[in-house]
């Protein structure tokens, strides 16, 4: 493959999406195909294929970018599916969050285990139908954790590039887990700690979405430490900027483009940076609102209008857009003097771009 056709490829958004969609359903449909001594796969597999579509693919696109930055190769094949096991780990990741969270919605369809409430409703009461989706979900999210597995190993590596993406592969997982328990131990426990709202940022969000990814699609192309700590550099307030961004769509986006309800996260009682912002900040009649608002899963949309006010009034919105916008820069300023081929840099800007300012 010429050089100029592996720029094309790996830094087209739309190329890199393609390529990690046929990876999948490739992947899937030869699990379909199994069907016949195990019956329910092709089930299953439908629905993890029917769930995956529509994601924005920002981590395999991150991968991609990572392995061109520093030199890939003539054949991104094997890059893109690291990037699809990557990709079944998030679906994965996904189908656990909206269980734990009891969501209805995600990329505007019902969740997995609200499908399978549905489905299963004609054969069950309403409440052991419940029961059983949930319970289903948590087993189809640990197939993807499977799956993914399965989708790294036959993607072609080399000893040499398996044992250098493992390890990196084993934090982002580490890391992924105790941003979820620390972002489930603070649901529902309000506080104006915005430290510590901003560190299950960096597990959750900063190192799981963008450090690790660039990170592992470098190691496939032989990464040194020093192009490590420049994607690092980069990745870490980019990540916190994506974060800050989720947070403020879950409150103030568009659900039908966001795909899920500006209530959810109100309702949860979720203690994002924003909220410890204007709890710092309120009057003892506004913190009294928020707390009698935040929490609670009865909140309609004038309740909700009311936390938005708050949220204006006290500046928190305004502040947290400048911390979007500081981070933003910060990101900038990493890729000036990093060890990355130029066409990479000014992809690495783009996705920047891309991950502040947008609405879905």
């Amino acid at each position: 493959m010429a050089p100029s056709i592996v720029v094309r490829d790996v830094l087209d958004r739309e190329v890199v999406r393609r390529s990690v969609d046929t990876a999948l359903a490739d992947f899937l449909t030869a699990k379909a195909r199994t069907a016949t001594s195990q019956p329910h796969l092709g089930y299953l597999s439908g629905l993890l294929q029917d769930f995956m579509a529509g994601g924005k693919r920002i981590r395999p696109l991150l991968c991609a970018t990572g392995w061109y930055a520093v030199g890939g190769g003539e054949d991104p094949r094997p890059v893109y599916q690291v990037a699809a096991c990557l990709e079944m780990f998030h679906a994965f990741a996904l189908i656990h969050d909206d269980v734990m969270d009891d969501s209805d919605t995600r990329r505007g369809r019902p969740t997995i285990h609200r499908t399978l409430a549905a489905q299963s409703a004609g054969r069950r009461g309403e409440e052991e139908a419940e029961g059983f989706a949930k319970n289903a979900a948590v087993l189809l999210g640990d197939l993807a954790l499977t799956w993914s597995d399965e989708l790294l190993h036959s993607a072609g590596l080399t000893p040499v590039q398996l044992g250098a993406v493992l390890p990196l592969l084993n934090d982002m997982r580490t890391e992924l887990m105790v941003g979820q328990f620390l972002d489930l131990d603070a649901t529902g426990g309000l506080t104006d700690d915005i430290e510590a709202t901003l560190n299950v940022n960096r597990y959750k969000t900063a190192k799981y979405t963008i450090e690790r990814p660039l990170h592992i699609g470098a190691a496939v192309a032989g990464a040194g430490p020093e192009a490590m700590e420049a994607f690092t550099a980069f990745a870490l307030p980019l990540g916190e900027a994506f974060q800050l961004r989720d947070d403020l769509l879950g409150i103030y986006g568009d659900p039908g483009t966001t795909g899920k309800s500006h209530l959810d996260d109100l309702r949860a009682g979720k203690n994002t940076t924003l909220t410890a912002l204007a709890l710092r900040d309120a009057d003892a009649a506004q913190t009294a609102l928020l707390r009698d608002s935040l929490g609670n899963p009865l909140l309609d949309e004038q309740g909700a209008a009311g936390v938005r006010e708050v949220f204006e009034a006290t500046g928190a919105r305004a502040t947290v857009e400048r911390m979007i916008d500081e981070r933003h820069r910060q990101a900038l300023d990493a890729l000036a003097g990093a060890p990355f081929v130029p066409d990479a840099v000014a992809a690495l800007e783009e996705i920047a771009r891309l991950a502040t300012v947008r609405n879905s």
